[in-house]
């Protein structure tokens, strides 16, 4: 057991290493794609890796071994002209955590990719239309005494929002989507959650259709002129939408932020924030809703030869 988790440390930081080399020539990239024009493709990418590792033998002062990875990529492609603007984002995140003689487990585990078209209506306000999908990896599971039950999946689940509305874009870096007619489809594609009527789907089926209202406000820059802001970049999304035809009262919210600063070429930081609220996801303890929070903190150390 000792000799494979060193293997899988010397792997997992040479990974490191090499990751973050590649890291630093694409915040390059990134910064000089934020001085191109306004008309025409904008396109960057943001990406971080940590990774920590503690190894005790013999040690009297007691512990345990552990090792973790955390991965987050962020990639846009935006296109505008004078008369037409379309946002295509993709963001993904993993993290694994492995301490003593337990089996490994995630952290994070995230897919999104969202695509919006508009067609300028008067001065900064577009009539748009917006597709996402957000979905995970690998299963899930929720560790009780020596108990796990699965309790996610990739496709269960999954979420697929088509939106039409108006799109207020004053800015490249502020967007406010307000969408009065919208479908929201709900995947549980896995036939044990399935079968439990897990995320609002009635217990035996697949999928959830919903009708209603939907918002999303998205900001996100990386060209701070302050002394103090230079070296970040930020992204924070908030979504609501409410179902007209059952209970349109229970909002669902999802508020994630992403806040990557370089300290100097050796050190990054890294913050991931994500607030959820569903009514239809009933924690199985209370048989009630609860708020949902994530926060992961990573500080990476990078070397380039």
């Amino acid at each position: 057991m000792k000799i494979k988790k060193c293997f899988l440390w010397v792997v997992l930081t040479s990974f490191s290493f090499a990751t973050f080399a590649q890291i630093t020539e694409g915040e390059k990239k990134l910064k000089a794609v934020a001085t191109d024009t306004v008309v025409g493709w904008k396109k960057g990418i943001a990406t971080s890796l940590n990774f920590s590792q503690t190894a005790l033998i013999n040690w009297s002062a007691g512990g345990e071994d552990s090792y973790a990875l955390n991965a987050m990529l962020g990639m846009f492609a935006n296109y505008k002209n004078e008369k037409s603007a379309w946002d295509n984002s993709l963001d993904m995140g993993y993290g694994l955590l492995n301490q003593g003689d337990e089996e490994m487990k995630k952290t994070d585990d995230r897919i999104e990719l969202t695509s919006k078209y508009g067609r300028k209506a008067v001065t900064s306000f577009y009539w748009a239309g917006l597709l996402n999908f957000k979905t995970q990896f690998m299963p899930g599971y929720k560790y009780t005494d020596d108990t796990e039950t699965k309790i996610s999946n990739f496709l269960a689940p999954g979420y697929l929002v088509g939106a039409l509305g108006m799109n207020y874009k004053p800015n490249n870096y502020f967007s406010a989507f307000l969408a009065p007619v919208t479908g929201k489809l709900t995947i549980v594609n896995d036939e044990d959650l399935s079968a439990e009527g897990a995320y609002g789907v009635d217990p035996g089926k697949k999928s959830r259709s919903e009708f209603g209202g939907y918002a999303r406000l998205n900001y996100a820059r990386n060209d701070f002129k302050n002394e103090w802001l230079k070296n970040i970049s930020l992204s924070s999304k908030l979504d609501l939408f409410s179902n007209y035809l059952d209970k349109p009262q229970n909002i669902d919210v999802s508020w994630e932020n992403i806040i990557l600063m370089k300290v100097n070429k050796y050190i990054g930081i890294s913050l991931n924030t994500n607030l959820l609220y569903d009514a239809d996801i009933i924690d199985p303890v209370s048989g009630k809703a609860k708020v949902q929070f994530k926060e992961i903190l990573g500080v990476g150390f990078s070397l380039k030869f």
